[in-house]
């Protein structure tokens, strides 16, 4: 699907360019869930689909009670998707806020996880949702062969997704983020872990970019050179690679892929690349996320930045 041309301003609405998602939206902050049902209905064999659209869905409804009402009048497997993905929403945002109600919270979204599995037993989505809750009571599984650092972490639980599918993008991604060093890891487990994910994927997976996401989180801006980091021929060649594996698939997928897009531009201009990263942000048309650009400062301007020094338009 194209991102269609960009026409003066940033669009920075989570549902891009899939127009059916973007309706269903303002339908569930309007309190109205049949829309979502055949919008997630439509996701059953296509879990990358189903993963961004209960994902996104989720972030509407997760201050309202349209799941609860939803699942209550309606127990299908969507409707206890969407559930699965509001609760563990909600305890996430309890545990980061430090909140009393945490660990009940936490407990809802694990039974939610499990309904929702029950209700569909090929989906990996509500396995996907109980993996973002691993960094909550820390998981320690041992590691396999292969990795240097060998971190513990919620490896049975990855497995069982990847047994369900094995290249699920934001499976890969939560996953990642277990070892991240504000959920309790390490720069190096990071690293090993993103390395050891993206060796595994097909060269053209937008997994080959998890070396580029650790590498933007364990970035430091009183380091000394620390925007230099992305021009050592290591990552140059990561973000080159990508640009030529990857990148030419993009026009395929069914919605723009607005975040990798924009690690891989990232990492581009960083490094010194201005013409791939110019195909890149061409790529997410006037789509927008706010990572990995805010992790160096006000997300408008660093994006802007990057599309002056590749010769690209900006908001006035």
């Amino acid at each position: 699907m194209a991102a269609g041309l960009f026409e003066g301003q940033y669009v920075w609405h989570p549902a891009a360019d899939d127009r059916t998602l973007a309706s269903v939206c303002v339908d569930v902050r309007a309190g109205r869930w049949a829309s979502a049902r055949a919008a997630l209905a439509e996701t059953r064999g296509d879990f990358a689909l189903r993963a961004h659209r209960s994902l996104v869905l989720a972030s509407e409804a997760a201050d309202s009670d349209l799941a609860e009402r939803w699942l209550a009048e309606e127990p299908s497997p969507e409707a206890a998707l969407l559930w699965a993905r509001v609760a563990v929403l909600r305890a996430l945002r309890a545990a980061d806020d430090h909140d009393g109600r945490a660990e009940p919270l936490e407990r809802i979204a694990l039974s939610a996880c499990e309904r929702a599995s029950a209700a569909g037993p090929g989906d990996p989505t509500p396995w996907v949702a109980k993996l973002a809750m691993a960094r909550l009571h820390r998981l320690r599984d041992p590691a396999p062969r292969g990795l240097l650092t060998a971190p513990p972490g919620p490896w049975r639980l990855f497995a069982h997704v990847l047994s369900l599918d094995p290249w699920h993008r934001e499976a890969h991604h939560r996953f990642l983020a277990f070892f991240f060093t504000r959920h309790g890891g390490s720069v190096n487990a990071a690293w090993d872990v993103a390395a050891f994910l993206a060796q595994r994927a097909p060269v053209d997976s937008a997994l080959r970019l998890l070396p580029l996401v650790a590498l933007v989180e364990s970035y430091d801006p009183a380091r000394l050179l620390a925007d230099r980091l992305w021009e050592q021929p290591q990552w140059r060649a990561t973000a080159l690679a990508i640009h030529r594996d990857w990148l030419p698939t993009v026009a395929a997928h069914r919605f723009t892929p607005v975040l990798d897009l924009a690690y891989l531009a990232h990492a581009l201009v960083l490094a010194g690349r201005e013409p791939e990263a110019r195909a890149a942000l061409t790529a997410m048309g006037p789509y927008a996320s706010r990572m990995p650009w805010c992790a160096f400062g006000d997300p408008v301007e660093q994006l802007s930045r990057a599309r002056r020094a590749c010769g690209l338009p900006v908001p006035p």
